[in-house]
């Protein structure tokens, strides 16, 4: 008996993706619950672990080994991922509010943002300094310093742990590049008062060791370029500002109507706040009934007793209590590889100290950078011949990926009877038809995409430029769209919510590119597929596949990779800064492209059949063939690492035999990967090829001249 998916129900919404949410969604991923539908909301697609932090700064470890991949793990759980700021909650409405989207509706909700800065309040800071958190600003900006020759000045505001880690990671990076410094922690009382006596007695001696002044009761008036002055009038020379001090909550948690203490936000022993459907955990959070400061290690033992609470408000299990030890080991990097471990009033350092450190964070971030491989369902005891071949060995990919390949396609539409109509201009192998309204000429095209991410607005945003792509195409100016869409099966409330994220993101397209949606159909299936019926006026003649000549440049509006960069989204495979960033490609719309080379000889969009499937098609119907410049096509970040892990979209292999006469291997492959609202592949002519391109660039566009027309049929790939 076929047993379908059941449906969704209930919407859970992390906002954050700090330690206690990260470590909740790797749990959920090895033992989801049944009709939830998880979110979670993060201003970029990693989430630092700051434990790492110092020993970034001194140089122990690379960047890359601080993140934690909150894209990779939400595909891991089967959540969607939302990237942006939350600017506020609703707990009367229950709406999460990000910039740029629609409300994110939830019936219950979690929230994890950790501390902000207080930093940028002092006189200076924001125009010559920069914080300690965000972490991705301020690892850039070190960097940056650091590779810097000479002598250099820092100075770290903020004598509690994190300023002295941070200030004796720098101090030995300096060192370590043999470069004069002076380095001073400043702290307008006194410095270490949370370390016992004798820890604080070994942290000063090693700051001494390392050339660091330290000033306490030193309170700053302002900072101002290269330096720092001091109410009493010392002034303290620094290149480098930063600080670890003022660590407050985030100003959109105030109007959230929660209980707060200090602006954060009452947890009971549940960790549920005054709002029972909204729970909070680590710093961002005060424990009412067990007050404790702010530490990573609380945020990790909330996670497991959040997502017990988080499935029983769902309608699963019971709720326990969180009850935090009452001591716990800190473990403070001294600049080297040497660490300090305190607890119970007493301490030991040196480099044993920090290869446990070291073990301990390793450990840490090695559960989300090697996730555990979760069996597939497994098949029937019976089954068809052929099942498994068809299966393959890999998840079908979503967008054009998941299209039906060229030779089956034409094969079916080659014997379909054609209709002589005179209001109808037939167009071979173009994706738009052309229909003549006295002298109106119209141009009408039709396009779906099954779902290769679990944000329906961002999978709208996507399938509405695609759609577009072949109004643009012909250099028409959108008119008219009829949306369709397949909803998996949710309860009604659900599909309410759903439908208004879509409609809503797919108006606001439309009306930018200056459509109206005039209707469209909706239907319950397996999963979400999103596509829109457009029309399009041209106020000249359209351009078509067929007008290319010989020596025509070729224009690229976008970069090739988004098929292969997909393909490892959905296995797991890729990071998530290279999807973000191929999200950011898919939704760009062509329209200013389309405007700046609406005198092309012919164009079309790159889409399902790849780069060489829609040249191919151009050639064929223009009578010539092409060169394409295989150093001058642009690809998008990871798509080449990707590729040569052997890692392929699911239509390659059919793209692949529409030019089978083309080398393969290494960036060659990305010429048969199938793009989701890819570029504009226009035909110029020669001598505006240049100036077209500037335009383009100036507009935003990655474009590039990736070849030329040749007289002689066929493709080339030259080197």
């Amino acid at each position: 008996m076929h047993t379908p998916p059941l449906p969704l129900t209930r919407d859970l919404v992390l906002i954050g993706g700090g330690h206690t949410h990260a470590l909740l969604l790797r749990k959920w991923g090895m033992n989801p619950l049944p009709g939830a539908r998880v979110t979670v909301i993060n201003p970029g697609p990693t989430a630092p672990y700051s434990g790492m932090l110092p020993g970034f700064v001194a140089g122990h470890y690379q960047r890359w080994e601080l993140d934690i991949d909150l894209i990779r793990l939400a595909r891991f759980a089967g959540a969607r991922v939302i990237l942006g700021a939350v600017e506020g909650i609703d707990s009367d409405t229950r709406h999460v509010h990000v910039p740029g989207r629609p409300p994110v509706a939830f019936d219950v909700a979690s929230v994890n943002v950790g501390i902000t800065s207080d930093m940028p309040a002092l006189p200076g800071f924001a125009e010559h300094a920069v914080p300690a958190k965000p972490l991705g600003p301020f690892a850039a900006r070190w960097q940056r310093f650091l590779s810097d020759t000479g002598p250099a000045s820092v100075a770290v505001i903020g004598g509690g742990v994190a300023g002295v880690e941070l200030v004796m990671a720098m101090a030995y990076a300096l060192r370590s590049k043999g470069r004069e410094a002076r380095v001073t922690l400043i702290d307008n009382a006194t410095a270490l008062t949370a370390a016992v006596p004798k820890a604080s007695a070994t942290i000063r001696q090693t700051m001494e060791r390392l050339g660091i002044e330290v000033l306490e009761h030193a309170s700053i008036q302002q900072i101002s370029e290269g330096q720092i002055d001091l109410i009493d009038g010392r002034q303290i020379p620094a290149d480098f500002i930063t600080g670890a001090a003022g660590a407050r909550p985030y100003e959109w948690v105030s109007g959230s109507n929660l209980a707060l203490h200090d602006g954060f936000i009452k947890v009971n022993a549940y960790l549920q706040s005054s709002n029972p459907t909204i729970f909070a955990a680590g710093d961002c959070a005060h424990l009412s009934d067990n007050p404790r400061p702010k530490a990573g290690v609380y945020a990790v033992r909330e996670a497991p007793v959040l997502y017990d609470n988080l499935r029983s408000a769902l309608g699963a299990g019971q709720m326990r209590r969180y009850v935090p030890q009452n001591d716990y080991l800190k473990l403070i990097s001294l600049g080297g590889k040497s660490a300090l471990a305190e607890r119970l009033g007493t301490s030991f350092s040196g480099p044993l100290m920090w290869k446990w450190k070291n073990h301990i964070d390793q450990r840490f971030m090695n559960r989300f950078r090697n996730l555990p491989k979760m069996p597939a369902p497994a098949l029937p005891r019976h089954y068809a011949a052929g099942v498994q071949d068809a299966l393959g060995s890999k998840p079908m990919c979503g967008g054009c990926g998941a299209k039906v390949g060229r030779g089956a396609l034409q094969a079916a539409l080659r014997d379909i009877p054609q209709l002589d109509r005179p209001d109808l201009t037939p167009l071979p192998g173009d994706d738009a038809a052309v229909l003549r309204t006295g002298d109106a000429q119209q141009v009408m095209t039709s396009d779906h995409l099954r779902s290769f991410t679990n944000d329906p607005a961002l999978m709208t945003r996507i399938a509405a430029v695609h759609a577009l792509g072949d109004i643009w195409a012909m250099g028409a100016q959108p008119q008219a769209a009829i949306a369709t869409i397949i909803l998996p099966r949710m309860s009604a409330e659900l599909q309410q919510r759903t439908m208004a994220e879509i409609m809503r993101v797919a108006s606001e397209v439309m009306h930018q590119a200056g459509a109206a949606i005039v209707g469209g159909h909706s239907s319950m299936g397996d999963e979400i597929t999103v596509g829109f019926t457009l029309t399009g006026l041209c106020e000249a003649e359209p351009i078509t596949l067929s007008g290319a000549k010989p020596d025509d440049a070729l224009i690229l509006t976008k970069p090739l990779g988004s098929g292969v960069l997909m393909a490892a989204e959905m296995a797991g495979q890729a990071k998530g800064a290279w999807v973000a960033a191929a999200f950011e490609q898919m939704v760009q719309p062509q329209a200013e492209a389309s405007r700046i080379l609406r005198n092309a000889h012919a164009m079309t969009d790159v889409t399902g059949f790849g780069l060489t499937g829609h040249l191919q098609g151009m050639c064929e119907a223009s009578g010539c063939g092409a060169t394409l410049l295989l150093t001058a096509i642009p690809v998008m970040a990871g798509a080449m690492e990707l590729n040569d892990q052997g890692i392929q979209s699911t239509i390659y292999a059919d793209n692949r035999a529409i030019t089978p006469e083309l080398p393969t291997g290494g960036k060659a492959d990305l010429l048969f990967d199938p793009q989701t609202a890819g570029g504009l592949l226009a035909a110029v002519a020669a001598e505006e090829a240049e100036q077209l391109c500037s335009e383009l660039k100036a507009a935003g566009y990655p474009a590039a001249m990736i070849g030329h027309l040749i007289a002689t049929p066929g493709l080339r790939i030259q080197s």
